[in-house]
C-alpha cells in the first residue's frame, strides 16, 4: 500500500485547520458585527469603584509558553510569620470589555474556547482583546480579579478572598527558562534577575506549590505524564512534531491554578451563587485500569480508588520511565473526559477524580475559555451585590454546550496534528515503529508512536488488542489532507 497524496494541489495546514473547524461546528472567523464592536473599543478597562486596591507595586510575574501573548494570570507570594504564605493570583478582567450579549460575546459563547492547531490559532476572542487590551502584558496596568489565599506553616488554607485590583506585570517569563533555573540546569532568566527580590519570590511560589502538590497526591491526585505534540517549523516548512513535556514551572502554575479555582468555586457557593464546575467523574472503565495494573504486577481495588491508582502510577514510572507517557495516555482515556456542570445553591456535583479535588471551577483563563468568562460574570455580580445575569436553565444549557464545543475543539486539534504527522510520515511507508495501543473500541484501534509523536489507526492485526498493549507497527498508508495514518501489526 502506498501514500495516497499525488501531484494534485495539496491543501495547506491552515486550509485543513479551517475546514476541520467548520466540519466540527466551530466558526473560524469573527462576524462583521464583532469586528465593528472591536473597532469601537478605545482602550483597556479602567478600574471600577470596586477596583480601588492598587497592587501594582507587588512583584507580579507571568509564566507561560515562550510565544504566549494572551496572558490570563499573574502570581505573587509573600512570606508571613510562622512559616505562613500569602499567595495571590490575578486573573485578567475580560468581562469588563466583553459585554454579555454583544457580538464578540456571541462568537465566544458559540466556540467556547480558543483552538490551537498546527495550522494556526483560532482565538475565542479577537486578538486585539486577548493579546493586548485584556492581556496582563509586561509593564502595563490592568484591572484584574485577585484570588488571595493564606496558607499556614503546614500549607493548610486558613483564609481566602476575591476582589478587584489594578496590577502590573513585572516580568514576562517562559516555562522552559524558569524550569531550567528552578531545576538547576540553567541560569536565572534575565527578566527575573532584572527585578530585585523576584528570584526569591518565585522560589517561594515554587516551594509552596510543591507542598500543595504533595498534599493533593496524598489525597489521590494522579501523577500523569502526557506528551503533547508540538509542531516545529522552519519558516513555513513543518520539520517535526516533538513531545512537549511537563516541567517544574508548569507544575508550579498548575498548582496555583488548582488552588485558585477551588477558592473561586467555594467563594460562589458560600454566597449562594450558582457556578459552572469542571468535573471528572469516577471512571466507568475502572475494570480495564485494574487489568492494566495487574499486567504490571499490581493489584488495584475492585472499586475506583484514586490513592491506590496513584501508587501504581508512581511505581510504574520508576519501573519504566520511557513507557510511562504512553501508560499515562491510556489511563487518561480510560478515566474519561471532563465535563462542565452547574452547581446550584444547596446542591452538590461530582468532583475532579484526576486532581483529587471536590471543588473546581475553571476561572483562570477567561481570554481562552468561555466557562471562565461565565464564572467572572458571576463573581462580578456577587461582588456588586446584584443577581446573576444568567438564569438557571441558561447556565445549564451553556455548561452542556461548553462541554460539546471543547470536545469538538480537541478533535480539531487532533485532526490537524494527524495531518501534520501524515505530512512528515508520507515518505516513510513500510517503516516499522515501536507503538502503544491508546484506544480500542468498536470504532477502531489506535496506536501511538514517538518519533514523530503521533497517533494512527491500527488497520491490520488489531484483533484482541487492548489499551496499553505494546507492539511493533508498520506504517502502511497516509492521507495528508484527511489526517489518516494507518499501521499494521508487524
Amino acid at each position: 500500500m502506498t501514500n495516497k497524496d499525488g501531484p494534485k494541489h495539496r491543501m495547506t495546514l491552515q486550509e485543513i485547520a479551517r475546514r476541520a473547524m467548520i466540519e466540527r461546528g466551530l466558526d473560524p472567523d469573527f462576524s462583521p458585527a464583532a469586528k465593528a464592536e472591536l473597532a469601537a473599543i478605545r482602550g483597556p478597562a479602567a478600574g471600577s469603584d470596586r477596583a480601588a486596591r492598587d497592587l501594582r507595586d507587588l512583584l507580579w510575574c507571568s509564566i507561560d509558553n515562550d510565544d504566549s501573548r494572551d496572558l490570563d494570570q499573574l502570581s505573587v507570594a509573600e512570606a508571613l510569620p510562622g512559616g505562613a504564605v500569602r499567595l495571590q493570583v490575578a486573573v485578567a478582567d475580560v468581562g469588563a470589555l466583553v459585554r454579555q450579549g454583544s457580538a464578540i460575546d456571541g462568537h465566544a459563547s458559540a466556540n467556547t474556547t480558543s483552538v490551537y492547531t498546527a495550522g494556526g490559532i483560532f482565538p475565542m476572542l479577537p486578538e486585539r482583546l486577548s493579546t493586548d487590551l485584556t492581556s496582563l502584558g509586561f509593564g502595563v496596568d490592568r484591572v484584574a480579579f485577585v484570588i488571595e489565599m493564606v496558607f499556614d506553616g503546614d500549607c493548610i488554607l486558613k483564609s481566602s478572598d476575591i476582589y478587584e485590583a489594578v496590577v502590573r506585570n513585572k516580568a514576562k517569563l517562559a516555562y522552559n527558562g524558569v524550569a531550567a533555573w528552578l531545576e538547576g540546569t540553567g541560569p536565572v532568566p534575565a527578566a527575573v534577575g532584572a527585578v530585585a527580590g523576584l528570584d526569591e519570590n518565585i522560589r517561594l511560589q515554587h516551594r509552596t506549590a510543591e507542598r500543595l502538590r504533595e498534599q493533593r497526591h496524598m489525597r489521590g491526585a494522579l501523577s500523569l505524564q502526557t506528551l503533547q505534540a508540538r509542531p516545529v517549523f522552519e519558516g513555513d516548512i513543518l520539520r517535526d512534531l516533538l513531545a512537549d513535556e511537563s516541567n517544574s514551572a508548569k507544575s508550579l502554575i498548575e498548582e496555583l491554578m488548582v488552588a485558585a479555582n477551588g477558592v473561586t468555586a467555594r467563594y460562589l457557593a458560600a454566597r449562594k451563587f450558582p457556578a459552572v464546575r469542571r468535573v471528572v467523574r469516577t471512571p466507568a472503565k475502572w475494570d480495564r485500569i485494574v487489568e492494566l495494573a495487574a499486567e504490571r504486577g499490581t493489584t488495584l481495588p475492585g472499586k475506583p480508588d484514586g490513592r491506590a491508582l496513584e501508587q501504581f502510577l508512581l511505581s510504574a514510572r520508576r519501573a519504566d520511565p520511557g513507557y510511562f507517557p504512553d501508560l499515562s495516555l491510556c489511563i487518561i482515556k480510560l478515566l474519561g473526559s471532563g465535563e462542565y456542570v452547574v452547581e446550584f445553591p444547596g446542591g452538590t456535583v461530582a468532583g475532579h477524580f484526576g486532581l483529587a479535588v471536590a471543588d473546581y471551577a475553571h476561572s483562570t483563563a477567561p481570554n481562552r475559555r468561555f466557562p471562565d468568562l461565565l464564572i467572572q460574570r458571576l463573581l462580578r455580580a456577587s461582588l456588586s451585590g446584584t443577581r446573576p445575569t444568567y438564569g438557571n436553565d441558561e447556565l445549564t444549557a451553556l455548561a452542556r454546550h461548553c462541554t460539546e464545543q471543547e470536545d469538538a475543539a480537541k478533535k480539531v486539534e487532533r485532526q490537524v496534528v494527524k495531518s501534520a504527522g501524515a505530512m512528515l510520515l508520507s515518505a516513510r511507508i513500510g517503516e516499522t515503529f515501536d507503538a502503544t495501543v491508546t484506544g480500542a473500541s468498536e470504532k477502531g484501534t489506535w496506536v501511538r508512536i514517538l518519533s514523530p509523536t503521533i497517533e494512527g489507526k491500527l488497520v491490520q492485526g488489531f484483533e484482541r488488542r487492548k489499551v496499553g498493549d505494546r507492539l511493533r507497527a508498520r506504517l502502511v498508508f497516509t492521507d495528508y489532507e484527511r489526517g489518516y495514518i494507518d499501521f499494521a501489526a508487524a
